[in-house]
């Protein structure tokens, strides 16, 4: 009889309190995120009168400071825990998404020598201005310095998520946790095309950074009196702590010898030597720059092929469709539990074996930009279903970094996976900007498509694919379940 039997007395369920503050959590996240793309296009583009390289050159660097951020951040979560940690990194991307809103007061001084103005004094600044390309240029060193803070501060969320996770359930539980917090990301994009347009057409592009922005603030409130380690958590009772630590008990039966309360911290170097680090790393590296296209692209994408702006409600109805199909995602953490549980799978391949699945339902987007003349509904929901593969995907391969490696180096693998990932983010968003400007002046055609068409087509396709190459190559490298365990 297992020890979790023995536990007499009802078990209280405060870890889901827990995945409710990292839904939310990541939830205000993506919101920040999200607020540029949905106002560069119609709302910003024109006072700053930037091309699509422009922004493309934004996010593309954004991709990158997120990425060097995730490399540090995961370390830095690791070195002063979760709660801390978590708390300084909403912290710093709070300040970084309200950093946006005063480009425009800025742009204004150092070119127009304008300094003390309101938003719309700026505006009129900027606007009497003849130096249209100093203006460009200017703002958007502006935008890259708030995005730079923002992802700073952005990269410690998903470490400190998935290391306060692992605290706080199980493996066979992780991926099912992580695909409910994950879903913030969902969220996120569901509310920013109702909520953004709408802050930024009655208020200004502005406010619509200071009100989104500001929300991370109200989070820490409650993160401080919220969060403790579950072992001295007094909403944590003996049979849920029982439940969570399984694991640990499981290990220690198999391996006595094993020290797994003060397991040995392994150095960044030592990470590196694992081919479960490389693993991780290029299946991150393939596919987070798909999810980035998607959520920074799409309402541009819809704007220049199908001429919905922003602010235009079939647009917004759109956006909401699209990321409310991404919710679907859920069923990526009921599926590997249902491979374990079921059908005896160890957790790791019940993920691999999940993963794969997920990744043939990206190779719709290849006639995602085919049926687009049909009706723009077609991209949409295809994006949609696109977005939730990946979503489902992303919450297995991050559990897959719980399953192999030890606790003390969890967030810092995850860093280095977003490392990868950003990078391949960086990629995606620099070329997509060149490719779509580049398309659109010399009306390129490729595959009977001409123009912008043809440079999305061109996304779409790679996107389609990333997901397969991402996961051939994690299971060349590791092709079964082999756990990293310190002496």
């Amino acid at each position: 009889m297992s020890k979790i039997s023995e536990v007499t007395q009802k078990m209280t369920n405060y870890r889901w309190t827990i995945v409710g503050m990292l839904f939310f959590a990541t939830t205000i996240n993506y919101l920040d995120r999200q607020v540029l793309s949905l106002t560069w296009k119609d709302f910003i583009a024109p006072e700053f009168h930037w091309t699509n390289d422009d922004y493309g050159t934004i996010t593309s660097l954004f991709s990158l400071f997120y990425a060097i951020g995730m490399l540090f951040a995961g370390r830095f979560i690791d070195w002063l825990d979760t709660k801390k940690g978590f708390l300084v990194a909403i912290f710093i991307w709070s300040i970084g998404a309200i950093l946006h809103a005063f480009a425009g007061i800025a742009t204004s001084g150092i070119v127009a020598g304008e300094w003390f103005v309101g938003f719309e004094g700026a505006k009129e600044a900027i606007a009497l201005t003849n130096n249209i390309g100093r203006v460009m240029n200017v703002s958007v060193v502006i935008f890259v310095f708030a995005r730079f803070v923002l992802a700073i501060g952005e990269a410690g969320n998903f470490p400190a998520a998935i290391k306060t996770t692992a605290e706080y359930f199980p493996k066979k539980d992780r991926a099912y946790a992580t695909s409910i917090f994950n879903a913030g990301a969902t969220v996120g994009a569901l509310a920013s095309p109702v909520i953004i347009p709408l802050i930024a057409e009655r208020y200004g592009w502005e406010m619509s950074f200071i009100i989104i922005g500001g929300f991370g603030f109200i989070w820490m409130g409650f993160w401080l009196f919220v969060y403790q380690k579950p072992e001295v958590h007094p909403k944590v009772n003996a049979a849920e702590l029982e439940y969570i630590q399984q694991d640990l008990k499981a290990e220690t039966a198999l391996n006595p010898n094993a020290n797994t309360a003060n397991e040995k911290k392994l150095k960044f170097v030592q990470l590196l030597k694992y081919k479960q680090t490389w693993a991780f790393a290029f299946g991150k590296f393939m596919t987070d720059g798909v999810w980035w296209f998607y959520l920074f692209w799409t309402p541009s994408y819809l704007s220049s092929v199908y001429g919905l702006k922003s602010s235009d409600p079939q647009s917004q109805i759109a956006l909401f469709v699209l990321y409310a199909i991404t919710l679907l995602s859920i069923i990526g953490g009921w599926l590997p539990s249902y491979f374990v549980n079921k059908k005896g799978m160890n957790p790791y391949a019940g993920r691999m074996k999940s993963m794969l699945i997920f990744a043939f339902f990206p190779l719709l987007a290849l006639v995602a930009q085919p049926l687009g003349h049909i009706s723009y509904w077609l991209p949409v929901i295809i994006i949609g279903i696109a977005g939730a593969a990946h979503q489902a995907w992303s919450a297995n391969i991050f559990s897959t970094v719980g399953d192999m490696f030890p606790r003390t180096a969890i967030a810092t693998i995850t860093g280095i996976g977003g490392l990868a990932g950003g990078l391949g983010s960086v990629i995606i968003n620099k070329s997509s900007g060149v490719l779509f400007d580049f398309a659109g002046n010399t009306q390129m055609v490729f595959m009977g498509f001409k123009g912008e068409e043809a440079g999305y087509f061109i996304i779409f396709s790679f996107c389609a694919v990333a997901y397969l190459i991402g996961w051939g190559v994690m299971k060349l490298l590791v092709p079964t379940y082999k756990p990293i365990v310190t002496e």
